[in-house]
C-alpha cells in the first residue's frame, strides 16, 4: 500500500528496544515537526483553502500525538530529550531543486511530506507487531493507521495541484532516492534513521 522501495530491515526494532528512551524523545520531536510542517502549509500556500483546511486539522492531530508521546515518556519516569538531527529528512530534502513555480514546490513539499509520512507508517507497523512492550505495540499500531491517512492526504494533494501525469513519475522517483538512503540508515533508535 505505501508504495516503498525498500522495507526497514526488521532488526531495527532490536535496536529501539535497547533504548525506548531515545525512540520516544526522537518520535516526540517528528511529530512537532510534523506540527511544523502542516503550519508551514498554511502560512506559505494559503490561497489553497482545501489545503488550509486540512493542514489546520493536521496540527491539531500532530500537536495531539506529540502530547501523546510526551505522556508516555513522562509515564516512564523520563523528561523529553533535545532534539536531534533528523539525516534521512535532511538527504531526502535535497532530491527536488530548489525553486520553480509556485505549484512546483507545493508539489515537492506536499510529497516529501507523504513520503516522510509513509515511511514513519511503515516503521510504526514494524513497531506495534515486533516491540516486546505491549503497551507500546498498541500504540504504535494506533498511530500507524494515522499516518497512512496522512501519507494518502498528502498525495492526494500533490496529484490535484500538480499535473497527475507528472507527479506520479516524479512520486516514483522520489521513492527510488528514498530506497537509497533508507538502505544506509536502520541502525539508530531514530523513527527514520
Amino acid at each position: 500500500m505505501l508504495g516503498l522501495k525498500l522495507p526497514t530491515d526488521p532488526r531495527w526494532v532490536n535496536i529501539v528496544e535497547k533504548n525506548i528512551e531515545e525512540i520516544l524523545t526522537d518520535h516526540a520531536f517528528c511529530e512537532q515537526k510534523a506540527t511544523s510542517t502542516a503550519i508551514s502549509l498554511i502560512v506559505s500556500f494559503p490561497e489553497y483553502s482545501e489545503l488550509v483546511q486540512e493542514m489546520t486539522s493536521l496540527v491539531k492531530e500532530e500537536i495531539s500525538h506529540f502530547k501523546m508521546v510526551h505522556d508516555k515518556i513522562i509515564a516512564r519516569g523520563w523528561t523529553l530529550g533535545r532534539d536531534r538531527r533528523d539525516d534521512y529528512v535532511i538527504e531526502l530534502v535535497k532530491f527536488f531543486p530548489k525553486g520553480g513555480s509556485r505549484t512546483t514546490q507545493l508539489v515537492h513539499r506536499l510529497l516529501y511530506a507523504a513520503l516522510i509520512e509513509a515511511r514513519s507508517c511503515e516503521r510504526f507497523r514494524l513497531l506495534s507487531e515486533e516491540l516486546k512492550d505491549k503497551e507500546l505495540a498498541e500504540f504504535y499500531k494506533n498511530l500507524m493507521i494515522s499516518e497512512a491517512n496522512h501519507y494518502t492526504m498528502f498525495l492526494g494533494f500533490a496529484r490535484k495541484y500538480g499535473d497527475r501525469k507528472e507527479v506520479d513519475a516524479k512520486w516514483q522517483q522520489l521513492l527510488e532516492y528514498e530506497s537509497k538512503i533508507i538502505s544506509n540508515l536502520g541502525k539508530t533508535e531514530a523513527i527514520h534513521g
